[in-house]
This record gives C-alpha cells, sequence and structure tokens, in this order.
C-alpha cells in the first residue's frame, strides 16, 4: 500500500536528518535571518516541507479531493517575519502545493497571508493589524499549521462540507435539497479551515482578559478562492470577534461570534426579486476551552451557527470537538479527539422536514515523534460515521512528515 511505502520512506528520510541534516538546517536557519540598522530592521525566512499520504473510502471524506482511494500531497511553505523597531511587525506566508486542500490537481504557488501590525504600547493592550490572515475565532486557529497541530487533519467543523452553496441559491427548498446531492467542492463548511480572509483586525490584552475583533471581506464558510479582496470586495463585509479569560496559566476560556453574508456576488442573479446577497447571513456563537497541566493538554470547541438560505429559511447547526493530547517523552506525542456536527429540521419542499445535512461523529487519533528539532513524524487513523442516513462508515489513515527550517 503507497500509505506504508511513504512511512517507511518517512522513517529513513528521519533518520539521516537526525544525524547528517539537522546541523545543515541550523546552519540554513542562521543564513535566513538578516538584521540591519543596529538591530532596528530584522527579518527571517523560515518554511515547512510536509509530504502527506492518504488512505480513505470514496467518496473522500472532508474537504479532500481526489477519485482514487489513495492520495499523495506535497507541500511546501514560506514564512517571511520582518520586525521594524518594537512597534511595527509584518509576516507573510506563500504556498506551492496542489490546492489549499489535498487534492489530485497540479501544482500551484499561492500567498496566503500577509499583513502589517502595528502595536503602540509595550504592554500589549492595543495592536492594530491590516492584510490577510487568519481568523480570532476559536481556539484552534493558533495551532493549525503542520507542526503545531497533533493531527494531520482539522476538527470536523472545519472541513466539514454541508449543504450550503455560496455560488447559486436555491430556486425552491426542493432545489435546496437536490443541489446538495451534486459535488461537494461546490459546497461549504461552517469554517473553512483557517479562513484566512482580508480585512482589518483590533486585539490586545488587559490584565486577565484578551480580545480580538475583526472585518473581513467573506464568511467564515467562504471558500479559498473568496479571500482575495480582489475576488470579493467589502460590500457587505463580515464581523468576527472573541473575548478570551485566562484565569490562570493552565486555564483558557473563549466566546467567539461572528456575522457575515455567506453568498458570493454572482448568486446575486439566482436570488428572489428585490433580495440583495448581504441579506442572507451566517450567524455563529462559539465557546472554546483550554487547559495545559505538564504533558497533558485539552482543548475543545462549541459552535452554533445559523445560514439564512433564500427560499428554504434558517438552517441551524451544531458542532464541537474534544481532543487530548499527552506527551510521553520530549519526542513521542499521542492525541486523540472525538467530532460531531448535528443538523436541525427544515422543509424539504415535499411537504416534510428533514435534516438539511447528515449528521455525523468522527474519531480521529494520532501518535507523532519528533525526531530531531527540524523533522516530525505524524501517522493518524479516522473513523467517520454518519448518523442520520444509511451511508457507509468511513476509515481513513493518514502520515504526514514535516521538515522545518
Amino acid at each position: 500500500m503507497k500509505l506504508l511505502g511513504a512511512l517507511s520512506f518517512c522513517v529513513v528520510v528521519s533518520n539521516v536528518c537526525a544525524f547528517e541534516s539537522d546541523d545543515f538546517l541550523d546552519r540554513l536557519d542562521a543564513a535566513l535571518t538578516m538584521s540591519a540598522f543596529h538591530d532596528s530592521l530584522r527579518a527571517r525566512l523560515s518554511g515547512t516541507i510536509e509530504l502527506e499520504d492518504y488512505h480513505f473510502q470514496q467518496p473522500a471524506p472532508a474537504l479532500i479531493d481526489s477519485k482514487d482511494d489513495n492520495l499523495l500531497n506535497l507541500r511546501l511553505t514560506l514564512f517571511l517575519d520582518a520586525q521594524v523597531g518594537p512597534r511595527i511587525y509584518f509576516f507573510a506566508q506563500a504556498r506551492l502545493d496542489r490546492g489549499f486542500d489535498p487534492s489530485g490537481r497540479g501544482a500551484n504557488l499561492r500567498l496566503d497571508e500577509y499583513a502589517l501590525r502595528i502595536t503602540p504600547w509595550d504592554d500589549g493592550r492595543f495592536t492594530v493589524q491590516i492584510g490577510k490572515f487568519a481568523t480570532v475565532v476559536g481556539n484552534w486557529v493558533p495551532r493549525h499549521l503542520a507542526w503545531e497541530n497533533p493531527f494531520v487533519n482539522a476538527p470536523l467543523v472545519y472541513e466539514n462540507v454541508t449543504a450550503i452553496n455560496d455560488r447559486v441559491a436555491p430556486a425552491s427548498a426542493l432545489d435546496f435539497f437536490r443541489r446538495y446531492q451534486g459535488a461537494k467542492y461546490e459546497l461549504n463548511p461552517v469554517i473553512w479551515g483557517p479562513s484566512y480572509a482580508s480585512g482589518l483586525s483590533i486585539s490586545g490584552r488587559l490584565g486577565q482578559f484578551d480580545y480580538a475583533a475583526e472585518m473581513k471581506n467573506s464568511s467564515l464558510s467562504s471558500r479559498p478562492e473568496s479571500w482575495d479582496v480582489t475576488e470579493v470586495g467589502f460590500n457587505d463585509p463580515t464581523f468576527n470577534a472573541r473575548l478570551g479569560f485566562r484565569p490562570n496559566q493552565m486555564w483558557n476560556f473563549g466566546l467567539s461570534a461572528s456575522d457575515g453574508a455567506y453568498l458570493r456576488p454572482e448568486a446575486e442573479r439566482t436570488l428572489p426579486p428585490g433580495r440583495d446577497f448581504g441579506d442572507f447571513r451566517e450567524l455563529l456563537l462559539g465557546q472554546d476551552v483550554s487547559f495545559a497541566w505538564h504533558h497533558l493538554q485539552l482543548w475543545a470547541e462549541f459552535y452554533e451557527a445559523r445560514f439564512e438560505i433564500p427560499t428554504v429559511g434558517d438552517a441551524d447547526t451544531f458542532a464541537y470537538y474534544f481532543e487530548a493530547k499527552y506527551k510521553f517523552t520530549p519526542q513521542l506525542f499521542g492525541a486523540v479527539r472525538w467530532n460531531q456536527e448535528l443538523f436541525n429540521r427544515v422543509n424539504n419542499g415535499a411537504g416534510g422536514r428533514v435534516p438539511w445535512s447528515q449528521d455525523l461523529g468522527r474519531i480521529d487519533i494520532a501518535a507523532g515523534y519528533r525526531f530531531t528539532s527540524h523533522t516530525q513524524l505524524k501517522l493518524q487513523y479516522s473513523f467517520q460515521k454518519e448518523t442520520s442516513a444509511p451511508r457507509n462508515d468511513n476509515h481513513t489513515l493518514a502520515a504526514q512528515f514535516t521538515v522545518r527550517f
């Protein structure tokens, strides 16, 4: 099986890296760091190389785009961090891969993030940021990159496609359910990954509280093509916010909210007469909590979301996950995550009321090993079950080898 072949390759390469390449990567890190004007200007170029191998049952789960049962995905991610004095910071992230989500398509190069951040005061009470960057909602986004995420994939709420179509409004309730049976890549999750939409944010920390609010050009459910301001402007902006409370070093609590138009501009021609695509919103409330004690880390998020759907009405969903990570040794860790998403009933256009998407649950089990400070291997098994339809269960095996420089 390709997955086992890739795993064997990763183990061999990892051991080589551990003994022969670590010094080279340390020298490369130093070479990619520069400073000028007596350290008033500092810049650093870094990155990761990620080799992923997936084996799954059809249809492909979540946002994986492949007609084959096996998918090999290679990704190069580059990060630029620049500091001008103590107040001004700039960062950018570029990727070369086969699509924002794992796919069988050809390679492309994207600029996923770029932002300018200004912090007027030393105590961090206020920061303003402008550009294209990840959302402030929830607690998964700050640890979503391959090196920090103990899993290969994202929690269910960030990648499970629902019956929402942001490009075409349904002509009727019956049409809404008919479109749900179509291509899943025309559909949207509640939150699309880290949601690198464009906009402006403010954030800061006041004692035990931290706050963040942002105005973005597209909703949390919007697809990656919508995140660039040249694709979707600010005619109907999305507003997101999070308020956090950290009573001590172990606990962190957060409340999030979002309100934004989820339809793309081209959907306007399919709307009922006299209606604008900004009239139909995605409304979201979220709660998150994290805990850390010695070698144990726990995270949880809960989301209540509503989509206002033309000709259908309000479609509600509730999604949550619990996640635990334990470090057995400084190099070896294990993680487990339980996810579930539930949908309310709406009129199906045929005289009945049915869930507007399929309820489902998923368990993710992962193990990771850091061979050096630059190389990491993760293995994962996921089992997904749809609980409101007689469909087949889905088993997914995944491996991810990461080199950080």
